[in-house]
């Protein structure tokens, strides 16, 4: 139903500035299946905490402006050590070393399109 799924992104919307969650959209395959390109998702902007597991935004540390999606993998005292799920086409850790855990943007929370929402 199209007035259903409007109220629906119309709630998520009222949600998302209350919460500090910003959108952002999949365009890599590095991290299937878990996120495909095309997918928006939204996240948690500045998270006070983040875990092993968790999908993160991180800026690549010699490419300012460009932004990555990829998973917490391990956390150290150099920093965060972030890999994609698809280590065959990831730009990750193995490629520029420790995240500095201040790089973090945002944490990924929910794939909100296309539908069915769904948990990231």
């Amino acid at each position: 139903m199209p007035g259903t799924r409007l109220g629906s992104i119309a709630l998520l919307l009222g949600a998302a500035a209350r919460l500090r969650l910003t959108r952002y959209e999949i365009a890599e395959h590095s991290m299937e299946p878990a996120l495909r390109p095309g997918e928006w998702v939204l996240g948690v902007k500045r998270p006070a905490r983040v875990s092993v597991g968790d999908v993160v935004v991180v800026e690549h540390p010699t490419r300012p402006g460009f932004r990555l999606v990829k998973r917490v993998s391990g956390i150290g005292p150099a920093g965060l050590d972030v890999r994609g799920d698809r280590a065959d086409h990831s730009v990750d850790s193995g490629d520029f070393g420790p995240v500095a855990t201040e790089g973090v943007l945002a944490r990924l929370v929910l794939v909100y399109h296309p539908h069915p929402l769904r948990p990231v």
